[in-house]
């Protein structure tokens, strides 16, 4: 029986979900790392990540036996600088780090954004690779010098299993630094930025070999993690889109040509080649992980099967702008801050949770607007992802946007994404849409009530004005 696996390797931990090739779910391994949260660095311990991965496939291999192919999937932005011999020289710079902020602004003023985005198909932020390894280069140069290379986690990890740094398209993209339709480095952004090319990982399609490891499996890039949930959740046509209710919440929306209007980069959305179509980001840092915060922080470690149990019936009325590791799309501020807005003396904890659970959803139906603006329209969302299990989350999402929401038998959607890929490359299946058939397994949809949609609404324009309000105070 032929085995296939797919690796995702978070913010905060990695996971190998082994499958066999009718899609049957045979287990998975985790492991986890530390990650340092602080306002001047957020970052992740290369050492402890490179170990904790390389012990999830070990014990997922002797768990499970033999795996002809394993699709690898990363968080995207961060990256690993490698000495000649590939060990790690700092820890990670995560892409909600602001450093490389004023790098970047230099880098604009020299080179222009307008430039930048026709080359890389997004616009120039602090929060994406290059403006960071700028930053670097000009404050720890003596580091930066022992580079030999630079590597997402992506081809960091693919390094380690096969010792060959590759990189696929989608999480090239992530560097600021890729021509998306040449699809190849940008020498001319690279060098404008002062880094040389050679520095980086060899760029192979979304979903190839990237090579074989010591047990002779294959081992697949399977891409930037938003792209691999997009796979996993069956989002091919236009419309369509996945959202992954993770650490961080993200809408991956298909379309089949990229907008022509000036306004879909200037709100700061990417475009990613994605299998014929493109895909881009719509998200916000602060997800899951702002449950986690209020339930840790406001609500005195209160389980969240209790604080999501009881009644719902629509808007609690209070505002809470879920800035707490800085804003995303559209606004890219790493400088922005959270707020709580409407408290009152008789607002309990669990009122801020719920209250916590609509602002992710708030942001969201912005980032909903401003796509359709530039005429990226959302018709159907498929949801992965931890929050996707909260039944009550899921009803609050698709009363605020007004769109029905789809939940997957698992949620794991990355890796089984990457598990598809994997099947495609070992020549299990001709297509993903082949491999989707066995591996997509819709479990339950969440339709919005009218009533509540239309007084979420009424909450929804003013929260609209919400960051506008806050910014200039913090």
């Amino acid at each position: 029986m032929k085995l296939i696996a797919g690796l995702d390797v978070g913010t905060t931990g990695c996971k190998v979900t082994v499958f066999t090739a009718e899609g049957e779910n045979l287990g998975r391994e985790y492991r986890d790392y530390p990650v340092t949260r602080a306002v001047d660095a957020q970052e992740v311990d290369a050492v402890a990540l490179a170990k904790s991965v390389l012990e999830c496939v070990a014990a997922a291999k002797a768990r499970f036996g033999k795996i002809d192919a394993m699709g690898v999937t990363s968080f995207g932005e961060a990256f690993v600088l490698v000495d000649e011999n590939g060990e790690p020289l700092r820890p990670i710079l995560l892409c909600t780090d602001a450093r490389g902020a004023e790098e970047c602004r230099e880098f604009v003023a020299r080179f222009g954004a307008e430039r930048a985005v026709q080359i890389s198909g997004v616009k120039p932020s602090e929060s994406y690779s290059f403006p960071k390894l700028m930053y670097l280069k000009s404050h720890e140069s003596e580091i930066f010098s022992r580079a030999k290379r630079v590597m997402l986690v992506e081809d960091y990890v693919i390094y380690l299993l096969t010792g060959k740094p590759v990189i696929d398209y989608s999480l090239a993209a992530r560097t600021a630094a890729f021509d998306i339709r040449n699809l190849c480095w940008s020498e001319e952004i690279l060098s404008a930025a002062g880094l040389d090319v050679s520095l980086f990982s060899e760029v192979v399609a979304t979903g190839a070999v990237a090579g074989v490891d010591k047990d002779g499996m294959k081992v697949v890039a399977a891409g930037h993690d938003q792209v691999a949930c997009a796979v996993g959740a069956g989002a091919f046509e236009s419309g369509t889109a996945a959202e992954g209710a993770g650490t961080v919440e993200c809408i991956t929306p298909v379309f089949a040509k990229p907008p022509e209007t000036v306004k879909f980069q200037e709100d700061n959305y990417c475009v990613v080649p994605y299998f014929g179509n493109y895909v881009s980001y719509a998200y916000s840092y602060t997800g899951g992980e702002l449950l986690r915060w209020c339930k840790e922080s406001i609500c005195a470690g209160r389980d969240h099967a209790e604080l999501q149990s009881g009644e719902y019936d629509g808007p609690t009325g209070l505002l809470v702008l879920p800035h707490l590791a800085g804003a995303a799309t559209p606004y890219m501020d790493s400088g922005s801050r959270g707020a709580i807005v409407g408290l009152t003396l008789a607002t309990t904890a669990r009122d801020i949770y719920l209250a916590c659970m609509e602002a992710v959803a708030y942001e969201m139906r912005l980032n909903q607007e401003r796509l359709a603006s530039s005429g990226v329209e959302l018709t159907r969302l498929v949801a992965t992802g931890g929050g996707a299990k909260s039944k009550l989350w899921m009803q609050i999402k698709a009363d605020v946007l007004g769109l029905e929401f789809d939940t997957l038998e698992t949620e794991d959607a990355g890796t089984i994404g990457c598990a598809m890929m994997a099947a495609v490359a070992a020549g299990l299946f001709a297509s993903l849409n082949e491999a989707k058939a066995k591996f997509v397994r819709k479990t339950g949809s969440f339709k919005p009530d009218p009533d509540r949609h239309a007084r979420y609404t009424e909450v929804y324009n003013r929260y609209k004005k919400l960051y506008e309000a806050v910014r200039p105070l913090v």
